[in-house]
């Protein structure tokens, strides 16, 4: 079956609003048009995306999934369409993914400093696939946190940053300044893979909640800051590496001096 990129934008648009209004509003089609081909779409996959009702739609088992493909499989095509008007209007441009939490900022003013013609873009990396926005084209570098998967990737060190425990603000450990992991034996732990959240603010909207705690990064912490969550810093947790990455077959004279500049710049923050 060919995969009919118009029907896979609107269910998206359907998933991202979870209202049929709303998305049609944004595609700028009626809602009975928008309605017929989500219909004709579960019908080409054979299965339920949506579950319908007078008040709400939501996600199927298999329209989570689908959508969480959709983003990616969607971000890449329109990062090939991007490159092929770049060619055509001679534009050379550098895309940088980051993690959550990390800030490449510095280094693309740097960058850019140096090569003032040279268009720059980020994109959000998933904290669980991290390196598939270099995979799939959307970015030539990524400043990421490792694990992730480096097959097939060059992969240059920058720095480590702690690891602390979110957790509700009303939590019996929250008074503490500060936690070893033996504090944490007999809590509920929300972290892969117990359970995998599709976006951070998924993650502390549990957490707050009362789902569980978390280890995260500092930098994810200060990025999040909510008053019905506490971070308290856990010391003896292992700390978490940050890194520069490429594609290891990658040699273009811009990207090793982007690399250059990144890793001098990012190491002094």
């Amino acid at each position: 079956m060919d995969l009919d990129l118009r029907k896979l934008r609107y269910f998206v648009a359907v998933a991202e609003h979870r209202h049929f209004g709303r998305a049609a509003e944004q595609l700028y089609i009626t809602q009975p048009v928008l309605s017929r081909q989500i219909r004709a779409f579960e019908q080409e996959l054979q299965c339920a995306l949506l579950v319908r009702t007078t008040r709400s739609v939501e996600l199927t088992t298999a329209g989570k999934q689908l959508y969480e493909e959709a983003q990616g499989v969607l971000a890449a095509v329109d990062a090939a369409m991007r490159r092929v008007r770049d060619v055509d209007r001679a534009v050379q441009r550098l895309v940088v993914a980051f993690s959550p939490g990390l800030h490449v900022s510095e280094a693309l003013r740097a960058f850019t400093s140096r090569y003032p013609d040279v268009e720059t873009d980020v994109v959000p990396a998933r904290w669980w696939e991290q390196d598939m926005p270099l995979r799939d084209g959307r970015a030539q570098v990524g400043f990421l946190r490792r694990p992730f998967d480096d097959s097939g990737l060059h992969t240059t060190p920058i720095g480590h940053e702690p690891r602390v425990a979110c957790m509700p603000a009303e939590h019996p450990l929250a008074g503490r300044g500060e936690l070893t992991c033996a504090d944490l034996d007999g809590e509920r732990m929300l972290d892969a893979p117990t359970r995998r959240t599709s976006s951070l603010e998924e993650k502390f909207e549990l957490i707050a909640a009362g789902h569980g705690i978390a280890l995260v990064p500092l930098s994810v912490a200060r990025s999040y800051p909510r008053p019905d969550l506490a971070h308290l810093p856990v010391t003896d947790a292992p700390g978490v590496q940050t890194c520069l990455a490429v594609l290891a077959d990658r040699r273009e004279k811009l990207l090793r001096d982007f690399l250059e500049i990144a890793t001098a710049t990012l190491r002094r923050i």
